[in-house]
């Protein structure tokens, strides 16, 4: 095929995908079948890997992924995204309202939507192609997530029609209740920990580092917000219009309301109504529809006066108290949960209810076969907030905490200060044991590939693990013989394993399990006494200077270290091969040439932005996403963005070539 013809056939294939998403995910209104869509979209990527040159980062084929890993970057947003003030009481909402009115002397229209269960993002779009996406973060900075944000296909990469050279878009990634359930149901089967909720599965997901998994996730978005100096009208309620001509997805749930009974009918109407949408919400926001108004309103310190979050209750509902199972977790710690007479609430069907510890038994003062009231809130088991004892059997019998560990007997015991019961016995106890391996084997810890929760439970049934230790003796010739283990798999847990062996020192103390020891914790360790010996020595007082680390953090290290098994399993961890020191930094770098130079790539090069970066840092050079006085230069390819060049040009700073950058990073 000719060169131009290939690049037509690229550029075609890019529109009519680009086209089908528009019509798929923000019309809902497809013209072709997935099989055709899957079709356009193989041919694209097959021409788009022979043919790189033609490469563009807002390719319709991004919407797959890459599976390269990547750190996030921390970017300051050029707009704070300031959190709302929020209220559960209508009395405190009509305040909200009064003083608005009262502040402007008469009478405003109010915009009402939904509040989305979700986690925030920024989308920023330069002549209509989105260039990035950050999260919230702490409102004044957040991650440069903009790769798995391309993967999320109801959010655009090219914008139509009559909108803003400049513009910056806010709004909500969420999973909704069906992606949500499917997206368990997988994680179940695959023997990985369920996410809590759907809010808890989108925030989860938008930071995975590798954007071909992200691709994966169910993934969805409504904007709601928008910032820039060319935004159409003065009125928010026809910004969201216009918004929605451009081919960004705009809920169509929102109402121009002129005065509070409107606003309250709004907030009625959507209380109830809730449980018929697709996805979850939790509550109402209500903002003034003039944007010079909220100019004039202005904000306090934390939020703008110019809107507020009304917040539903929690959904609840009355069901029968069957029975109660006490659960021992990998910390020895007991949980009770309660098993229920089945019941519809907030949209799934309950069966079991937290109870968390013998003093909200006690504060409950639970009998057997009770009617209690179960609320849904943001966890995957409800809880138990009420009983009615009008529908107390009588002769009913009352419910007490146990008194000796349900899977080994042993007395439990409970630390001064802590709500919990534990089982003491950690050497021996099966589901601690279990779930000590479980925790070391995770994604976030260890990440060995091939092992779940089904396969260390078949591994410990068979004799063949009772320590972490343990798993570095495996040998495929052991698993073979194993239910549902073939050769395949029993090599590629054996390899897995191996390259454990690999992960760095801080992830290494967080997969040991040590109590208050969570991923920043070890990373502080790690960072202030370097190796695994100076930690195990470390006095009180030593572990007390250490950012972060408080007399409970303190006190749990020392006694985890006080243990000769803890400490031997470490020596035969360390025989292993596995990291137990920080590893040298001194010579990280493959030069200094870049060290302490800031750079901005932009545009489109001959090899991927992601080895630039690399390069960048392995030179000692910092990315940095945004321009200020203080960037060293901007290393621009074909296609920089205007705005990024027109800001560098005032700035004085710099613009490199492709060219340039290399002939400054050659020895």
């Amino acid at each position: 095929m000719e060169q131009n013809t290939v690049q037509e056939s690229i550029r075609q294939l890019r529109e009519e995908l680009h086209h089908h998403n528009y019509q798929y995910y923000i019309l809902n209104s497809p013209e072709i079948s997935d099989y055709d869509y899957d079709q356009k979209m193989a041919k694209l990527l097959h021409l788009e890997a022979a043919h790189p040159e033609y490469n563009d980062p807002n390719s319709p084929s991004v919407r797959v992924g890459s599976d390269l890993s990547h750190d996030f970057q921390s970017v300051r947003h050029k707009y704070p995204m300031l959190s709302l003030g929020n209220t559960y009481s209508e009395s405190e909402l009509r305040e909200f309202y009064n003083r608005v009115v009262g502040s402007v002397g008469h009478n405003v229209p109010f915009v009402c939507e939904l509040k989305y269960d979700g986690t925030a993002i920024a989308l920023s779009y330069e002549n209509g192609r989105l260039i990035s996406g950050v999260t919230r973060g702490d409102g004044v900075s957040g991650d440069d997530v903009t790769q798995n944000v391309k993967t999320i296909r109801s959010i655009p990469l090219q914008l139509h029609g009559d909108h803003p050279a400049q513009l910056e878009v806010r709004g909500e990634i969420f999973i909704s209740r069906k992606g949500f359930e499917q997206l368990n149901q997988k994680r179940e089967k695959a023997n990985e920990a369920l996410f809590a909720n759907p809010r808890n599965a989108a925030a989860g997901s938008l930071k995975l580092q590798n954007s071909s998994l992200v691709a994966k996730r169910p993934l969805e978005c409504y904007l709601y917000h928008f910032l820039g100096e060319g935004l159409p009208y003065n009125s928010h309620f026809d910004n969201l219009k216009a918004a929605a001509s451009w081919g960004l997805r705009i809920s169509p749930h929102y109402q121009l309301c002129q005065d509070f009974d409107e606003i309250h009918r709004f907030v009625n109407h959507w209380d109830e109504a809730r449980k018929t949408l697709p996805f979850e919400i939790d509550g109402v926001v209500v903002k003034v529809d003039s944007l010079a108004l909220r100019e004039e309103l202005g904000f306090t310190a934390k939020s703008p006066r110019w809107a507020i979050s009304y917040k539903f209750k929690a959904e609840a509902a009355y069901t029968r108290l069957i029975s109660v199972d006490f659960q021992v977790g990998r910390t020895g710690a007991v949980t009770p949960v309660a098993n229920l007479e089945p019941v519809p609430l907030a949209g799934t069907t309950v069966k079991r209810a937290s109870l968390h510890n013998a003093d909200i038994i006690a504060a409950l003062d639970l009998h057997l076969n009770d009617m209690v009231s179960v609320e849904k809130g943001g966890e995957i088991i409800p809880k138990i907030t009420a009983v009615d004892l009008a529908q107390r059997p009588t002769a009913s019998k009352k419910l007490t905490f146990i008194s000796a560990c349900p899977e080994c007997g042993t007395q439990l015991m409970r630390i001064e200060g802590e709500a919990a019961h534990y089982c003491p016995n950690a050497l021996s106890c099966p589901p601690q044991i279990k779930g000590r391996i479980e925790h070391f084997i995770s994604r976030r810890a260890m990440d060995i590939d091939g092992l779940g929760s089904e396969t260390i439970h078949l591994l410990y049934e068979n004799n063949l693990i009772r320590n972490i230790t343990d798993l570095y003796q495996l040998k495929p010739s052991q698993l073979t013989s194993l239910e549902r283990l073939g050769e395949k798999s029993a090599t590629n847990i054996v390899a897995g394993i191996q390259r454990s062996k690999e992960v760095p020192f801080s992830r290494v103390l967080f997969a040991l399990g040590i109590r208050f020891v969570g991923e920043t914790v070890a990373k502080k360790l790690v960072a202030a006494l370097k190796s695994i010996d100076r930690i195990m020595d470390a006095t009180e007082e030593e572990l007390l200077s250490i950012d972060e680390i408080g007399e409970r953090i303190a006190s749990s290290i020392l006694s985890y270290f006080s243990s000769e098994e803890n400490r031997e399993m470490i020596a035969q961890l360390r025989n292993f091969g596995l990291k137990f020191e920080e590893e040298v930094t001194e010579n990280r770098w493959l030069s200094n040439n870049l060290e302490g130079q800031s750079i901005v790539v932009s545009g489109v090069f001959s090899r991927s932005r992601d080895e630039l970066k690399a390069l960048i840092e392995a030179h000692g050079g910092k990315n940095v996403s945004s321009i200020t006085g203080k960037t060293s230069y901007v290393l621009a390819g074909e296609n920089m963005g205007p705005a990024k060049y027109e800001k560098a040009q005032k700035l004085n700073v710099p613009i490199i070539s492709e060219d340039d950058f290399l002939i400054m990073i050659k020895e």
